[in-house]
Formats: structure tokens, sequence, C-alpha cells
């Protein structure tokens, strides 16, 4: 079962999407389609992948309607093959088409997310690596895309930045630049950070790593670094940090980076570049 996100924030982030969409009403729809006139539709898929965002698509339906009854022929995370009826809605047709393009618009692109994310997951299969999303997500939609990513078998990184220290190169030529060295930085962040909050710092090369050990990192993070010298980290570390690869990971390179031996492997494409799973809504009129 997928960890499902609290039905208030799907309530307001659908709310703000219905807003968009609706905001003066669809004169189409209320030219041409009567009220009074009852249907069915039906959610399609029209290609293999992996579903999710189904009590979303339900969210904007009942917001559009609450009159219109939607029933799920199939849960998040499950895989779905091309031609895959995944949902019956019936009651006014013109409900249904107001609520048609951004009820979709949720579906596949939390299910293109979801789908992305199990082919990693797939690719690294036999290793102890563990695919993460990022924080590089659309703006107003991290609740969902993160959600989107446990669907496709993926854990979360930080959710936003209060949700772990995580000391980047930018910190680090910042503090520089003040005579504080990655040591203290460390022990800065420590002081700062709850017990449960573990402190991670990113870094460029087997020395940065060395001392991003020494100086008591719970994650180490390795930025675009090669296959070769990510073997070295992970002999030099031997388990006294958890390992992270992050930066240009791709399908192609993903099982080879997971055999260096890595904890974590995050991949901001999860979120930033999934195509979205292709999902059509047909209607029948009674």
């Amino acid at each position: 079962m997928v960890h499902p996100i609290k039905a208030k924030q799907v309530e307001q982030i659908v709310c703000n999407a219905l807003a968009e969409d609706l905001a003066f009403g669809d004169v189409t729809t209320e030219t041409l389609v009567t009220s009074e006139l009852e249907g069915k539709a039906a959610i399609l898929v029209k290609k293999d992948g992996v579903l999710a965002g189904m009590d979303v698509a339900k969210e904007v339906f009942c917001q559009v309607d609450r009159s219109l009854c939607f029933k799920a022929l199939v849960k998040d995370g499950a895989k779905v093959g091309k031609g895959k009826v995944v949902a019956i809605i019936e009651g006014r047709v013109a409900s249904i088409l107001k609520a048609e393009r951004t009820a979709l618009n949720f579906l596949q692109h939390l299910s293109g997310i979801a789908t992305e994310t199990a082919q990693y997951v797939d690719a690294v299969a036999g290793t102890k690596a563990i695919i993460t999303d990022t924080r590089k997500t659309i703006p107003g939609l991290r609740l969902l895309e993160k959600y989107a990513v446990r669907a496709g078998g993926g854990r979360n990184h930080r959710l936003n930045l209060g949700d772990g220290v995580l000391i980047k190169d930018n910190h680090l030529v910042t503090l520089r630049s003040c005579g504080v060295g990655l040591e203290e930085a460390v022990k800065k962040a420590r002081k700062r950070a709850t017990r449960a909050m573990k402190v991670e710092v990113e870094v460029e090369s087997v020395k940065q790593a060395g001392e991003a050990l020494s100086a008591g990192a719970d994650i180490i993070m390795l930025d675009n670094m090669k296959l070769g010298d990510m073997r070295r980290v992970v002999e030099l570390v031997k388990g006294r940090a958890l390992l992270e690869a992050s930066g240009g990971i791709t399908l192609d390179n993903v099982c080879s980076v997971a055999e260096t031996g890595v904890d974590l492997i995050s991949v901001g494409a999860l979120t930033h570049s999934a195509k979205a799973l292709d999902i059509s809504l047909e209607v029948e009129p009674l």
C-alpha cells in the first residue's frame, strides 16, 4: 500500500487547479450540453505504465459536482496495460466534461512519474541501492509528485528545506569565505538539528568524502562522481555513513552506479523530466 497524502492537502491543490481552469466557467459545455443530461465516462490507459493519482482525480470530479459517482477500478501503484479501464464516472455529462481535463492532467502527470520511478527501481533490482527523488519538483505540486514517486516504488528525499540538513557546495563556498571549514560546518549543523534529523554533506572528490566522514556526517552525497571514485569512497567509508550518488543519473547508467555499493541514488529526472502517461476519458451519454 502506498502511504497516502492527507485529504485536506489534496483538496487545496485540486481547488487551486479548478480555479485556474474554471475561473470563467465552461462556455462550450454550458452552451451545448443541458444540465439534465446523464451519462457515464471511462478513464482509459493508452500506454503501459504504473498508475498514480486516482484519489486526486476523484477529488476533481467531486469538487466540480458532488453528485457524480466516481468508481476506481485500479489502485495507485498498480501496473496497467494499454487499453485498461481504470475508473468509471457516472452522473451529469456537463459536470464530467468540466472536470475532464484537470482530472486527466493530474492523473497523466503523476502516473508518468510513477512509471519513470518504477523503471529506475527495476533497473537496480538485486543491489542494495534505494532510488529517491529530489526537490526538483513543479512549485505547488511537490506533495503529489513525491507521492507518485512512492507509488512507483521509490523513496522520498527531503520534502522541504526544513526536513533535513544538506550542506551543499554553495554553502561550503560561502562558509569558507567566512573562515569556516567543513568540519566546523557539520558541528554547527549538528547543534541546530534535532536528534532524528540527519546531517548530509555534498562532496565532489574522494578527499572531500574523507573530510565529511571525519567531520561526522550521517550521509555523504557523491555529486557527479565517476564510478571508480564512488567505489573508492565506498571502500573508505565502510558503512560508517550512508552514501548517496547524485547528478547525471540516467536509466542507462543507474545500474552501474548501484553496483558501486552506494546506499541511495537520488534522481531529479523522476519529477522534472518524467513523460506523462497517455490516459484519456471517453463519455457515453445514457
